[in-house]
């Protein structure tokens, strides 16, 4: 393989309409194969990581989310959207949590392997405590927070997306919602009440700064309250009337 096969290769992609997380996972996998496999990294430098265009996430006012949670059905998955939206935390962190995960001593949810494998504890607000006993008081459950279909396994990220999906659709969310979408509410509702935003890093489990910053970009009630250097500039002198 050649240079030029390389530049071919990335063009055929390219027009083939493949999207820049497919074509940057076979950069990535080209790369190792020229670095390791055949001792060749000169040939790394003829293949391209394509950027993928930036989107802003998707929130939902405040009252949304009330009207979501209360439409979900049954006290399970109540619970549940309560403590992705509560704590922000991924679907796949809601969906492993285990009873002995929530230390209402310390007011701490524990998080263990979230994204990146790493452990990590998230907020539990004691309006979010109220519900998880109220939840635990009617289903009891014994190791899994949320149980699935079957009691022994937790309950599915499938679930919950199903779940978040149609209870938005029933309730007439024009907004593409999921349970991730209540993560990014989450951020966006404490930056908005004046909450640091190294704060919300730490919060979401995030290890860079740059990626909570995001939330800086839809967090409307921060934009609207930022005076314009326009409205700082002294206005000129008016001409007394004639």
């Amino acid at each position: 393989m050649t240079p030029e096969d390389l530049r071919r290769f990335q063009v055929h992609q390219s027009k083939a309409g493949t999207q820049p997380p497919t074509i940057n996972s076979s950069v990535a996998a080209l790369r190792f194969f020229f670095r390791v496999t055949l001792g060749r990294p000169d040939m790394c430098r003829h293949l391209t990581i394509v950027r993928q265009p930036q989107k802003l996430p998707t929130v939902l006012t405040k009252e949304e989310v009330r009207r979501l949670i209360e439409a979900a059905p049954g006290i399970k998955y109540k619970a549940a959207l309560g403590v992705a939206y509560g704590a922000g935390l991924r679907v796949s962190e809601v969906a492993n949590l285990k009873v002995s995960d929530i230390d209402s001593k310390r007011m701490l949810i524990r998080v263990e392997q979230g994204k990146g494998k790493k452990d990590r504890y998230a907020m539990l607000s004691p309006r979010l405590l109220a519900v998880l006993r109220d939840y635990w008081s009617v289903v009891r459950p014994k190791v899994w927070l949320f149980p699935g279909r079957d009691p022994v396994m937790p309950i599915t990220t499938r679930q919950l997306y199903r779940v978040v999906r149609d209870t938005a659709e029933a309730i007439e969310i024009k907004k593409r919602v999921s349970p991730h979408v209540l993560r990014h509410s989450f951020a966006t509702h404490l930056l908005e009440h004046g909450t640091d935003i190294r704060v919300i890093q730490v919060l979401l489990g995030h290890s860079k700064l740059e990626t909570a910053a995001i939330y800086t970009t839809v967090a409307t009630k921060v934009l609207r309250e930022v005076t314009s250097p326009l409205d700082l500039l002294t206005p000129p002198d008016r001409e007394p009337p004639k």
